[in-house]
């Protein structure tokens, strides 16, 4: 039996000079985002609390709860919104297809009984407004002639809508059924995000003019519970709290300081007013939560990966730190029952394909032909220079015990490394896929395409073939040795995993053969009873060495897309991550 006890969530989908409409639901205090297929719902009094619906076909654009917080609209950017339950397995009530491009915004009436996007379409339709339970139409939107970008139900009787969008203009409709009332031009330049205040006697468009206002483009807004303020966020990397007076002019009361150093990652792209939080999301995806009653406080800051995590690692000397990467070059600490713990900043953010770590270095690989050996302090990366080996890395090991050694694979070949020296560059006559190094140093496993695992022993700086093994019928995608270094298992494309004996060089457990498809990463628990194999068919399998392999435990949908990283923390505890961007901890409770 398995049970997960954490999740680390994604960070928001962002998108340079573009806007993110994140939403919530004041009653359960949730936070609601999208990342690629994903709808994530975060707790926002315990981010450790999250939930995620992967059923959309396409990537997600917006999401947002119905007024009595019982169901959630989500669309993507095929023009489909689908309306599920917030209990109970997701239950889908609806799908509709509402446009025939992207949706990038939708709202509830306040009655909860229409639902309004707006987007991307062919000819007029840009905006439409349907009934939430048959999909059918109330209104004819005319007015606009680019994409639209935002749009709003007032909140109070009688309904009215507005929008606005790349044509500089925001539309007023009035119904239902709805039809063209009348058009601001003010604006010039695109119109981002259009929002009525709680009373329903005021809209609010990104636009204020003021001394201290905005030095960037307004990108989202969010009105205060009672209406009396209202909080922006542009791309000068500011978020600011304005106090709106009676006669509608804003001023600003405070400005709140950016999440980072001031990259262009700071930009601030999102943002949301509900209940006592400030809500606010930065280009780089980190979530700074403040405290509307107490400004003073510093914020609390959540952050992760927005792409998919290739690589995973738990430090020897603290297995309750786990390090992940994504291809961008993203590098972040996560602790287990605390959760978010840093990004780990590399002088040179050069893209990452596979990532060894001990006890103060983090040795990657990436697409450059380099490989770097960064050492570490507490958060902290210091200077490295990299080592070109001259060609593509597939695959990179450690020596542990003595870490100076790493065993590099190359199309052709492999290459040693001894501290950030190249000591040799072997060809070895096959094509490589993945190689293994054992702890101290002694023996070196390496796959090839045609699914042979040859054995070399380590003599000095050279190999020396002792062995060659023929079990798999699929090019070798990973090897790793078990910690006590009796056994080693190795996975390949054709889905099957394989058990041998070091000594013997035995097959020790057979048919593990329960994956749908290619095997992508492999797991020992430190006791050595158990191996954990992840796939691209989200699923991830956990054999026990002494029993045979049809008494497994799987893990089904572990990650949206495919588990690409997967490390034991303690005996009992896996620790996975995939293509969704996410990091799960599971209990495992023997059977």
């Amino acid at each position: 039996m398995t049970q997960l006890t954490e999740a680390y969530a994604c960070v928001p989908s962002t998108e340079r000079g573009r806007g993110i409409l994140i939403s919530g639901d004041p009653k359960s205090d949730r936070l609601l985002y999208t990342n690629g297929r994903s709808v994530i719902i975060m707790n926002l009094q315990n981010p450790l609390d999250v939930a995620v619906y992967a059923e959309h076909a396409y990537p997600a654009t917006v999401a947002r709860f119905s007024p009595n917080g019982e169901w959630i609209a989500s669309a993507d950017v095929s023009g489909t919104v689908r309306i599920w339950g917030t209990h109970n397995d997701f239950v889908l009530k609806n799908e509709f297809k509402v446009l025939s491009g992207r949706i990038d915004d939708l709202q509830w009436s306040p009655d909860g009984m229409r639902i309004v996007a707006s987007g991307e379409g062919k000819g007029k339709s840009l905006v439409r407004a349907f009934m939430w339970d048959s999909g059918s139409t109330v209104g004819d939107f005319d007015g606009h002639s680019k994409r639209v970008l935002s749009c709003a139900f007032k909140p109070t009787r009688p309904f009215r809508i507005v929008t606005c969008g790349e044509d500089f203009l925001v539309n007023f409709y009035e119904g239902p059924p709805f039809k063209f009332k009348l058009s601001h031009r003010d604006h010039s330049n695109f119109v981002n995000c259009v929002r009525f205040s709680p009373d329903g006697n005021r809209g609010k468009i990104g636009g204020f003019s003021s001394e201290d206002g905005h030095k960037g483009s307004i990108y989202a807004l969010s009105w205060s519970p009672d209406g009396k303020q209202v909080l922006t966020v542009s791309a000068d990397k500011s978020a600011k709290v304005w106090e709106i007076s009676e006669d509608n002019n804003g001023k600003v009361k405070r400005t709140l300081p950016p999440p980072g150093s001031g990259g262009v990652d700071d930009m601030l792209v999102g943002c949301l007013w509900q209940n006592d939080h400030l809500v606010t999301v930065s280009l780089g995806g980190t979530i700074s939560i403040f405290s509307a009653s107490d400004l003073d406080k510093a914020p609390l800051l959540i952050s992760g990966h927005m792409k998919n995590i290739t690589s995973l690692a738990v430090l020897n000397s603290d297995p309750k730190v786990i390090l992940s990467s994504s291809y961008d070059g993203l590098i972040v600490k996560w602790i287990q029952g605390i959760g978010y713990g840093g990004k780990l900043r590399r002088k040179e953010n050069s893209q990452i394909k596979c990532l060894a770590a001990v006890e103060e270095e983090i040795v990657s690989c990436g697409f450059d032909n380099k490989v770097w050996r960064v050492p570490v302090h507490s958060d902290q990366c210091g200077d490295a220079e990299p080592i070109d080996i001259g060609s593509q890395p597939k695959d990179i090991s450690l020596a542990l015990q003595s870490p100076e050694l790493a065993l590099v694979s190359t199309d052709t070949g492999v290459v040693m490394l001894r501290g950030t020296k190249v000591v040799s560059t072997i060809n070895l006559g096959f094509t490589v896929t993945a190689c293994t190094i054992a702890p101290d140093g002694s023996e070196a496993i390496v796959g090839g395409q045609d699914g042979k695992l040859h054995m070399y022993s380590i003599m000095g700086d050279t190999l020396k073939e002792e062995a060659v093994l023929e079990k798999h019928r699929g090019s070798i995608s990973v090897i790793r040795y078990s910690p006590d270094v009796s056994m080693f298992a190795s996975g390949d494309l054709n889905r099957e995993a394989v058990i041998w004996d070091r000594v013997s060089r035995e097959v020790m457990l057979k048919n593990m053969l329960y994956h749908t498809a290619r095997i992508n990463c492999l797991a020992w628990s430190p006791d050595s009873s158990m191996v954990a194999t992840g796939s691209l068919d989200t699923c991830v399998i956990i054999y026990e060495v002494e029993k045979p392999a049809s008494s497994r435990i799987t893990i089904k949908n572990a990650h949206l897309g495919g588990v690409y990283g997967l490390a034991f923390t303690d005996e009992h505890t896996v620790v996975s991550s995939g293509e969704d961007a996410f990091v799960r901890a599971w209990r495992l409770t023997p059977q």
